[in-house]
């Protein structure tokens, strides 16, 4: 067996007992998001997050991001235990590690494709060379490179979103939070983003968890965790 086989699986978000639980109607009624929810995503695999609206899915990504805080238990990004952090240095981290897609793609519309993928980058303070290098090269990857200097008005809701993966990827992040990705896509262009999410998971060595209840993204996952209630089965 090479060293490669026998070498270490490396997690690159990781949930410890992480609980959250939110106060409403002024503090009467507490609702708990999350109970004590344990998982690991590791490098180079797809792990789908499937439950219903209201189950906790992206309350796990925000926590798992740093975007907030759990009310017990610990999250880690890229082995970075995320609590002892300001948000300063949170933020810092979730730039140079971390990627993040939503269910729409939040492109300008009045900027071209290349722009669009641009902008992530110019917070890296790369030099404008390096910059188009690399945003041209993600959106080769994602299959829209002739498409690059169209606006993002110009373009389908299949390459909005490939544009939003490119953009996601440029800084060539170990972690990719996506959360309901094809939730405004038809069956077949969804089918074509899971299997797309799940060729970069492999090739990039990224570990990605995609928050969704679309049997496409179930389908290409390299693993299915569902959760009820944010407890996780």
């Amino acid at each position: 067996m090479s060293n490669q086989d026998t070498a270490p699986v490396t997690a690159v978000a990781e949930a410890r007992g992480v609980t959250r639980a939110f106060r409403m109607g002024g503090g009467r009624s507490v609702v708990h998001a999350l109970r004590g929810v344990d998982l690991r995503v590791q490098s180079g695999e797809l792990v789908a997050l499937r439950g219903r609206s209201g189950a906790g899915k992206t309350t796990l990504l925000n926590v798992l991001l740093g975007l907030d805080d759990p009310t017990s238990g610990d999250a880690l990004l890229v082995g970075q235990p995320l609590r002892p952090l300001g948000e300063a240095l949170r933020a810092r981290l979730r730039r140079e590690a971390a990627g993040i897609l939503f269910q729409n793609a939040h492109l300008f519309p009045l900027l071209t494709a290349q722009e669009n993928v641009e902008v992530m980058l110019r917070l890296g303070h790369l030099a404008a060379p390096e910059r188009r290098e690399r945003a041209h090269a993600a959106l080769e990857r994602v299959g829209l490179g002739a498409r690059a200097h169209h606006r993002g008005l110009e373009l389908s809701g299949g390459e909005q979103q490939r544009v939003a993966i490119a953009r996601a990827l440029a800084h060539r992040p170990r972690f990719l939070a996506a959360d309901e990705p094809t939730g405004n896509l038809d069956i077949q262009t969804a089918r074509e983003i899971a299997a797309l999410l799940a060729e970069l998971a492999q090739e990039q060595g990224m570990g990605v968890l995609v928050a969704t209840h679309d049997q496409a993204v179930v389908a290409a996952a390299d693993r299915v965790v569902a959760i009820h209630d944010g407890v996780l089965s």
